[in-house]
């Protein structure tokens, strides 16, 4: 329900005219639901912020919280909200914020002064509604864009790439292999070739639980992506269990080179680089 300017005037006067009190007591609400989690004079800061902007949207002729003259209360509504959503507050914590206004309000309108009607009180609540539900909204695209943000680097975290010898990389790969991180093996992969000029690279899959149709295809196009690139792939990590299962699915790797284990992987690769190698055995009694 929009204001009219008679009421947004006097919501401007009433936060004017009791400045102090109110900024005080809504910081000591704020500061219970919060549960010393910020300090008070940040919340202090956080809350003088709030109460300045609504002044100013009130003197601006405030409708509501959609309106021009609340562009300002909008954009500290939001820096609000991102802010909490980075400190890992919840979505109730920060809209406890807002809606902690409208208790002061109440308690306006019950005083002895008789500062607020009950009037006064229901238009205001309307425009706190408002404004509880835009810091909502912000607060979960700020979290939403945090959870994607962090999905990712766990995916670059989950794939390494690393030179394991002069002209050899690996990727030991640990978990499910779905599309999403194919893709960034792939991309991570293809420019570690380019950095380091090697021309092998071991895709080690020990650490994946199962290899299916839909996995066996990732790394296909894998190998094929890197040899557009001039390196040839070794796929390390053929547990017997997961070469029973490509035997049964009828998935062909075709001339790809395959290996028990990462060791094998890098035996052959050095094989075919020159570089001597032997196995070693266990030392026999006399």
């Amino acid at each position: 329900m929009a204001m009219t300017t008679e009421e947004g005037d006097r919501l401007a006067g009433l936060l004017t005219e009791h400045a102090e009190r109110i900024v005080q007591r809504w910081t000591e609400l704020v500061a219970t639901s919060l549960r010393g989690r910020l300090s008070q004079a940040e919340l202090r800061l956080q809350v003088q912020e709030l109460h300045r902007s609504m002044i100013n949207a009130g003197a601006r002729g405030l409708a509501d919280i959609s309106s021009e003259s609340a562009a300002e209360l909008r954009a500290v509504l939001g820096e609000l909200s991102r802010n909490r959503a980075r400190q890992g507050f919840s979505a109730t914590e920060t809209a406890v914020s807002v809606y902690a206004l409208k208790e002061v309000l109440v308690e306006l309108a019950d005083g002895a002064d008789g500062a607020l009607s009950l009037r006064d009180v229901l238009a205001f609540n309307g425009v706190v509604d408002q404004m509880g539900l835009s810091t909502f909204e912000t607060y979960v695209q700020a979290r939403e864009g945090l959870i994607a943000d962090q999905a990712e680097q766990l995916l670059e975290l989950s794939t390494p790439v690393v030179k394991i010898w002069d002209g050899v990389v690996a990727v030991p790969l640990v978990g499910t292999l779905d599309s999403a991180r194919a893709q960034v093996v792939m991309e991570r992969l293809l420019q570690t070739l380019v950095d380091t000029g090697s021309p092998y690279a071991i895709i080690d899959i020990t650490g994946v639980p199962a290899v299916d149709t839909q996995v066996a295809q990732h790394i296909l196009k894998t190998v094929v992506a890197a040899r557009l690139m001039g390196a040839d792939c070794i796929i390390s990590g053929i547990r017997p269990q997961i070469a029973q299962t490509i035997v049964a699915l009828g998935i062909e790797f075709g001339d790809i080179a395959t290996k028990a284990s990462l060791a094998d992987a890098l035996r052959h690769v050095l094989r075919l680089t020159g570089v001597e190698t032997a196995r070693r055995h266990p030392r026999r009694e006399a």
